[in-house]
């Protein structure tokens, strides 16, 4: 009996676990419904919803091949026990995972218990991820190459007579009321609508639309929670891309000058997607813990519960800050810019140790990739070390990103008699008197002098000697090897060609 453990791999085309595995003897596919999990303070149950449409579209293709799937609803290890007494369990099989610390620490009680039984676990590479990984040299290299492997078609499966259990509601499980009614649909099916889509539809004004929260709304691939999930293989998407691009320089002439500026920015996101969750992958205590350690004590461990909590519901008295988190609540959803601004503007303006909002937007994005997540909301804090300072000034990214103010006021309703010229800082209004502190709050920072005093904070710690050198120590373990970072652990050597890049700002996945 080969037992196929699923977890962020909810599909069976390009699934070399399950290929693999059928190769052995018959198959049992599983997923573990673990309460324990859905507790954690980076689960929500909008997340729990788009799992639930892709488990059912999941054990209808594990169907048509001849196994349903079997699901379970316990703990890893006690499951497995029980598996084993009454089928005899010869091997289990899985894709690695990149996790939250959560699910780290329960794939080692899983190791143990397959030790102590004498079964060879097998946890395939699943995407661009390189476990105990040695140096970063060479990464994109690596990427590109596991990227250009053939996909591995879906294997026919023998039937295999196990209970089954229903999954559960979100209720079942103790998540709390998480209405998201503009969600993205979960499912292998609506994981190639999107791709699809956006290679010939939806992706030709990608560059320059994807800083825009309206625009990139349609403009981005939002493959982002079926690339978190595992509805649809990083190997998938990046080989239609290629051949996309392919395809676009047979074409040639000046029409296809926009898609191929796009084709090219989204394939360097897919390489990033990546590299940001190499980072959880070595450093996994950077889910807890700043990565440069002289950031330790700088701001409040104990966060100010009234600049969150204004901060979570959108009533900052910031109107584009508060258009883009009430946006997230009823989507699941924001463009990369956005995900880095409301980072940004928590942990500099508001002052806010970087855990507790990023935990609020783990909950909130239905694609909530752990590693691209953490790694992102540190680096919008400032605390990696190796990062550039970036101080988001909420006002000016609403007159950037939403001129014409229609983002704005479909989620700030409340400001329906401020004109446009003032839509963005209301305070200056004639008639900010007759709606701040009565329909809509008055901002609860001046987002100037916060930003100066934050900035000023910051930059006093980076200027120590001590801090330099373990920069240099982040940058060589963690840094990409086109980071434009001058010689930070890379002076002599030569430059590689790579297709890699640094500095994104965070579309848990383009």
């Amino acid at each position: 009996m080969q037992v196929v453990w699923f977890k962020r791999d909810l599909r069976v085309d390009d699934h070399r676990a399950l290929a693999q595995a059928a190769k052995a003897g018959p198959v049992l596919p599983l997923y573990i419904v673990e309460p324990a999990l859905w507790q954690e303070p980076d689960m929500s149950a909008r997340q729990w919803a788009f799992i639930t449409e892709c488990l059912t579209k999941l054990s209808a293709s594990l169907a048509q091949l001849g196994q349903p799937l079997v699901i379970r609803i316990g703990e890893v290890v006690d499951v497995l026990q029980i598996l084993h007494d009454t089928h005899g369990v010869s091997t289990l099989w899985s894709h690695e995972e990149t996790g939250n610390d959560w699910t780290f620490q329960r794939d080692k009680r899983v190791a143990a218990w397959c030790r102590a039984q004498g079964l060879p676990w097998h946890e395939l590479r699943n995407h661009g991820v390189v476990r105990k990984l040695g140096s970063r040299n060479g990464w994109a290299k690596n990427w590109d190459s596991f990227m250009s492997e053939p996909v591995t078609t879906p294997p026919h499966l023998e039937p295999v007579s196990a209970d089954h259990e229903h999954i559960p509601s979100a209720t079942d499980l103790g998540l709390v009321p998480d209405p998201c009614p503009e969600r993205q649909t979960g499912g292998r099916r609506a994981a190639l609508s999107t791709l699809e889509s956006f290679l010939t539809k939806r992706g030709e004004t990608y560059r320059s639309d994807m800083s825009s929260p309206s625009k990139g709304a349609t403009s981005c691939s939002r493959l982002s929670p079926h690339l978190a999930w595992g509805t649809l293989s990083m190997r998938e998407a990046a080989q239609a891309t290629w051949a996309r691009q392919v395809r676009l320089k047979t074409i040639g002439g000046p029409q296809t000058k926009l898609w191929r500026g796009s084709m090219n920015s989204f394939n360097g996101r897919l390489h990033w997607h990546c590299h940001f969750m190499q980072k959880l992958e070595d450093a996994p205590s950077l889910e807890n813990r700043n990565l440069h350690p002289a950031y330790d004590g700088l701001r409040p461990s104990t966060p100010d519960a009234t600049r969150l909590e204004a901060w979570q519901k959108g009533e900052t008295g910031l109107p584009f800050l508060d258009a883009c988190m009430r946006c997230l609540a009823a989507t699941g959803w924001l463009n990369f810019r956005m995900r880095a601004m409301v980072m940004a503007t928590a942990s500099y303006h508001l002052w806010l140790d970087w855990r507790a909002p990023g935990l609020h937007l783990a909950r909130m994005f239905t694609d909530y990739e752990p590693g691209i997540h953490w790694s992102q909301a540190q680096m919008q804090s400032g605390t990696t070390g190796i990062n550039t300072v970036r101080v988001y000034n909420p006002v000016k990214q609403g007159f950037d990103q939403d001129p014409d103010g229609s983002f704005t006021r479909r989620w700030v309703p409340e400001l329906a008699h401020i004109s446009n010229a003032y839509l963005h800082e209301p305070w200056k209004s004639e008639n900010a008197g007759s709606v701040l502190g009565k329909r809509y709050p008055h901002p609860i920072v001046d987002h100037l002098t916060a930003a100066r005093e934050a900035r000023d904070k910051v930059w006093a710690i980076r200027r120590g000697v001590e801090y330099k050198t373990m920069a240099v120590a982040i940058q060589t373990k963690h840094g990409s090897r086109k980071s434009g970072i001058p010689n930070r652990g890379q002076r002599g050597r030569k430059k590689t060609n790579t297709r890699q890049l640094s500095l994104p700002l965070g579309d848990d996945a383009a």
